[in-house]
């Protein structure tokens, strides 16, 4: 959505409030549905509802490439929210019961690249192909990846009998979203997330925005240096992962990274720093940083309540993500605004403390959770 948005002004007519909505619809179902749709996995079935999501993204981004108007592929948009969350809070599951308990860790490390890897993509790719043709190209382009990705699982997932439901005795709904909630380990992972996922938007989201009025860069090289600097997290994800493995503490990878990076933060935003120079120290924050949600998806397991509440407290995480991630641009905006880009680092710091304090609650409570 973001590198198409001048073409859907142009095309549509849309105005900057109905731009903003089309941004943030993803987010906002995701973050008022992320634990109620994950506890409808646990009873429809994880496996039914990854094909049922995927196949939603399918028909609706086929729709939305032919949306008449703005509200047409708003409502698309809802509907691509839908299966996206659908998607994201049932494979944690899938992904626990499938792998070896060797190698559950490694596998959760592997799955948290699926964000900035798929949107740094996807960016990339529509900043590529939109100069020549219409916002319409990238929808068909996102239909037609849900539709390659459908085939994939009904061809391998659906026959893997191991992935069929387990019986497994439940409570009402409204008891298990209570217990989640008013856990203390998933509670904390959450607002970690929706911490980091606040600051990581606030400096990428206005990436763009700075290469085009500092640099003078075009709208298309700076979608293209945006994507990249996006893909980057996915090498800090990584390296988390490898440090998980060979036994360093989460606490430090969080705490160390979280710290560090408001430093990173507000060499960004504030004067004196050479324009290049904050290109440079984005795509560092961008790269780093990811390790954060690495030791955070790899702590579901550890904290979640039950061993069957492991999708409701994935679901807590991404409604904390996507919380971060809608107030993260807008508070950014409003303190450049008043005050100039150096405002924005007082943000970027407050929340990567808050991302550190909670980092040391789970090392607190994982150590309770070992005492004899």
């Amino acid at each position: 959505m973001p590198p198409s948005i001048p073409s859907i002004r142009e095309e549509l007519g849309a105005s900057l409030g109905q731009a903003g909505w089309l941004l943030s619809t993803v987010s906002l179902i995701t973050a008022l549905g992320g634990m109620a749709i994950a506890l409808t996995a646990d009873r429809f079935g994880h496996r039914r509802l990854v094909m049922l999501g995927t196949a939603l993204c399918c028909v609706a981004s086929l729709l939305g490439a032919f949306a008449p108007t703005v509200d047409a592929l708003l409502v698309g948009r809802i509907f691509e929210g839908l299966g996206f969350i659908a998607v994201v809070v049932a494979i944690p599951t899938l992904l626990l019961r499938i792998a070896a308990p060797a190698d559950q860790r490694l596998a959760m490390v592997l799955w948290t690249s699926y964000m900035p890897a798929g949107a740094g993509t996807m960016m990339l790719i529509a900043a590529v192909i939109l100069p020549g043709t219409s916002w319409r190209a990238a929808w068909l382009v996102a239909a037609g990846v849900s539709a390659l990705m459908l085939a994939a699982l009904l061809l391998r997932a659906l026959p893997r009998h191991e992935l069929d439901p387990k019986p497994v005795k439940r409570r009402p709904v409204v008891h298990e979203m209570a217990e989640v909630a008013s856990s203390g380990g998933p509670l904390a992972i959450a607002l970690c997330f929706g911490a980091y996922s606040c600051c990581w938007y606030a400096v990428v989201g206005f990436l763009p925005t700075l290469q085009i009025e500092r640099l003078g860069f075009d709208i298309s090289t700076a979608a293209i240096v945006t994507a990249l600097v996006t893909m980057v997290n996915v090498g800090g994800k990584l390296v988390a992962g490898w440090l998980l493995r060979h036994g360093w503490p989460r606490v430090v990878i969080i705490v160390g990274t979280t710290i560090s990076m408001a430093f990173c933060a507000a060499g960004i935003f504030i004067d004196g720093v050479p324009d290049l120079l904050r290109l440079v120290l984005a795509g560092v924050y961008s790269m780093v940083i990811g390790a954060v949600p690495t030791a955070l998806f790899t702590a579901i397991p550890v904290h979640s309540p039950r061993p069957e509440l492991v999708g409701a407290s994935t679901g807590l995480l991404m409604q904390g993500s996507n919380m971060g991630a809608l107030l993260g641009p807008p508070i950014t905006g409003a303190l450049v605004a008043a005050g100039g880009w150096q405002s924005a680092a007082w943000l970027t710091s407050a929340a990567l403390g808050v991302a550190a304090a909670a980092g040391l609650f789970l090392h607190w409570r994982e150590q309770r959770k070992l005492e004899p």
